[in-house]
């Protein structure tokens, strides 16, 4: 009798864990994006003057796509998904131009109509994205990871202080809620068991809002107002209208996604230990393109790999997709019984802060242990990544900076990771990929982790030996 081949384990992504910490994984995923994910469709439907019962489905028709979309990327099926956990949801870098498109008498048709086209605009460029992996070496990698991270410090710090416009913005009370559960989250991943350190974020969001109920830090009036059960139907609010000006603007965006999302990609793939090939980068950005697509049809916005739960995947190190697609499914629920929403919704915005300070400190330092690999020795690589942080970090720091520009150069350069990426990938090919003049290539070991000049600085090493 022949032996039998030994069963190969599966691969930390692949593992579907049991059913209980499925749910409280998921769940955890859940409640790190959620405010983001609404964020939008209230920005957007507030900017346009809607009707409270608009906004009410602006938001449920989103976490609907938003839940379909993370299940399209974590679970995949045949080109589409790059298959990791990967959460989705609505871009900020569309806020603008969908404000703009919507207040100038477009409307939301007008909106839709951008947003379909952009989403197949997002799935025919895929390929072309997954051909440019090779411009993304740790020296990219780890300062696009890094300028992430630290990007998205700002928006916990926001939620910390109570909420952006919130009327306590600021408030002591606040600020020692959101520490409160920072040092929950701490406590529980240092001394907790080892289940627990998992849902280390879960658990100081759920102390945080025990505590936060009976000092009125949260009102659960609108759980009562809000119905049952909900379903977005197609182009709810009229036929799409294709108005040039805004396909423009909205293609504009779509490479700033494309290109965000491929840091996202990469930055989950070294926290999982499974590489982006060219390939898989395709595949899931294919997916952000059909979800786009669906979110124009189903009355929402422009889909994206959300950073907040990348830094999330980093931090507990459950690195399999089928938590990620169990959160999807917890947002479909969402989508389709808005009381169910409305509960999550009324988590108060310095228990979020609290957590989202670990989270997104979490991300920075990934990135930081990215760039650990790198040469930083010589004088090139540092410049790369000094110069790609302070571009990403200047929005950041100083909104208005670019206020005076056209609108197409601040849809790029508000954001500042879209800002930071393309800086580090730019620099990055002037100082490892064109030829070197001289003797400098030699004279630079630092180039050695930057990228494609490698073989180029062996090669110069050679003839000056």
């Amino acid at each position: 009798m022949a032996p039998t081949a030994p069963v190969r384990p599966a691969h930390p992504v692949d593992e579907v864990p049991p059913v209980r910490r499925l749910a409280a994984f998921g769940l955890q995923h859940v409640l790190a994006m959620y405010a983001g994910a609404v964020a939008v469709p209230l920005i957007v439907g507030g900017a346009m003057k809607l009707p409270p019962a608009d906004l009410a489905y602006l938001i449920t028709a989103d976490l609907l796509v938003c839940g379909i979309a993370t299940l399209i990327q974590c679970v995949g099926f045949w080109r589409f998904g790059i298959r990791l956990p990967i959460m989705q949801g609505c871009t900020f870098a569309a806020v603008s131009p969908m404000v703009l498109i919507g207040t100038t008498g477009g409307g939301l048709p007008a909106i839709y109509g951008s947003v379909i086209v952009a989403g197949l605009a997002i799935m025919l460029l895929a390929p072309v994205f997954g051909r440019l992996l090779r411009f993304f070496p740790p020296l990219v990698t780890g300062t696009v990871i890094l300028i992430i991270g630290v990007s998205l410090l700002p928006v916990a710090g926001n939620w910390a202080a109570g909420g952006s416009g919130a009327g306590d913005f600021g408030e002591p009370e606040n600020l020692a809620l959101a520490a409160f559960v920072l040092a929950v989250v701490v406590a529980v991943q240092r001394f907790g068991p080892a289940f627990l350190s998992r849902i280390a974020v879960l658990t100081g969001i759920a102390v945080g809002l025990a505590v936060a109920v009976p000092f009125g830090f949260t009102d659960f009036g609108r759980v009562a107002e809000a119905d049952w059960l909900g379903v977005s139907t197609p182009f709810h609010f009229g036929a799409p209208v294709f108005e040039t000006s805004a396909i423009v603007s909205m293609l504009v965006v779509a490479l700033v996604c494309m290109t965000e999302t491929t840091g996202d990609f990469i930055a989950v793939g070294e926290m999982t230990d499974r590489k982006v090939e060219p390939r898989s980068l395709a595949d899931g950005l294919r997916a952000d393109g059909l979800s786009t697509v669906l979110g124009g049809v189903f009355n929402t916005f422009p889909y994206t790999a959300y950073a907040q739960n990348v830094g999330l995947v980093g931090m507990t190190r459950v690195r399999s997709r089928w938590v990620v697609a169990a959160a999807g499914g917890i947002l479909v629920l969402l989508g389709l019984l808005p009381k169910l929403g409305a509960v999550v919704a009324a988590i108060p915005a310095p228990v979020l802060g609290g957590a989202g300070l670990v989270m997104f400190g979490t991300v920075a330092a990934s990135g930081l242990r990215t760039l650990a690999r790198v040469d930083l020795t010589g004088g090139h690589n540092l410049t790369v990544v000094a110069v790609s942080v302070a571009v990403g970090l200047l929005p950041v720091g100083v909104p208005t900076v670019y206020d005076r520009f056209p609108d197409w150069f601040q849809t790029v350069m508000h954001s500042g990771i879209s800002a930071g990426c393309l800086t580090a990938i730019v620099l990055n090919l002037l100082f490892n990929h064109l030829p070197a003049r001289g003797g400098s290539a030699a004279a630079e070991p630092g180039r050695l982790a930057g990228g494609g000049g490698q073989q180029r600085v062996e090669q110069a090493g050679e003839k000056v030996v």
